[in-house]
């Protein structure tokens, strides 16, 4: 059984929860309840944090512009960026597609919790420092440039999902040997690895941490896979992780959530 952090809409403090996994059932505080029709709230209220070239095909097919103005060589140390508040998104609640716009690409990808005020972690202590992990749709504009940053494609309102829960951190987990697979109304369209990472968890927490201190309850995320999934509006977007569970939203039209939702 996996140990959960749960945050449920109505109730100010996160709930502790069981999961079998592959099970569509959680228990929380007891009681049973379908994963279907539970209502997720946002599992985490710190400052999100994304991370930027950390798998290598990316890494690869970027290489080239790296030694381009105005960088003119690769990156030394971690790319962060920020995805704010307005972004985050609970599971099950719909992805908007802004007026104008034809799709959104798909970046999923796995957070890393934070559990208590980290600087300065060595790689051997990294990992006691994660109170968990969670799953995190690092929704976008589609976009090419690397030499700015992308705030205009990557901060839209709801464009990072994230959820369902929050997995405990146990020394049985191996984050840098999961498997994140993509669908989109049911069809696979990506299957990522993190042992493809260039910078497996422990090292990007230490890296991060020796310039930046992370808060109890910030989100770092590892990255994302090159050759984006994109999806339009109504398709389901399904984001599964056997180890973590599944995170799911449906895309649709910005004008048409603020017809049923507000």
């Amino acid at each position: 059984m996996k140990q959960l952090f749960v945050k449920m809409r109505g109730v100010e403090q996160p709930l502790h929860g069981q999961w079998k996994e592959g099970h569509d059932q959680v228990e929380v505080n007891g009681l049973d309840y379908s994963i279907d029709t539970f209502p997720f709230d946002l599992p985490t209220a710190g400052t999100v944090f994304g991370t930027l070239l950390n798998y290598k095909k990316e890494y690869e097919r970027l290489a080239p512009k790296m030694n381009e103005a105005p960088y003119n060589a690769p990156p030394k140390a971690p790319i962060l960026y920020v995805k704010p508040i307005n972004t985050l998104l609970a599971h099950q609640l719909p992805i908007p597609l802004p007026t104008g716009y034809e799709e959104v690409t798909v970046g999923a990808t796995i957070g890393l919790v934070i559990g208590r005020r980290a600087t300065r972690l060595s790689k051997e202590e990294a990992l006691s420092y994660v109170k968990g992990y969670t799953l995190v749709n690092d929704v976008s504009l589609p976009h090419e440039s690397v030499h700015r940053p992308a705030v205009k494609e990557k901060a839209r309102d709801g464009f990072c999902p994230i959820g369902p829960w929050i997995v405990a951190h146990d020394e049985s987990m191996n984050p840098n040997d999961w498997t994140i697979t993509v669908r989109i109304n049911g069809e696979v369209k990506q299957t990522i690895r993190t042992n493809e990472l260039i910078r497996n968890v422990e090292t990007l927490l230490e890296e991060v941490t020796d310039f930046m201190t992370l808060s109890e309850g910030d989100v770092l995320l590892i990255g994302v896979e090159g050759d984006l999934p994109v999806a339009r509006a109504n398709d389901l977007v399904t984001i599964d992780c056997p180890a973590i569970g599944t995170l799911e939203n449906r895309v649709m039209e910005e004008k048409v959530i603020k017809e049923v939702y507000v």
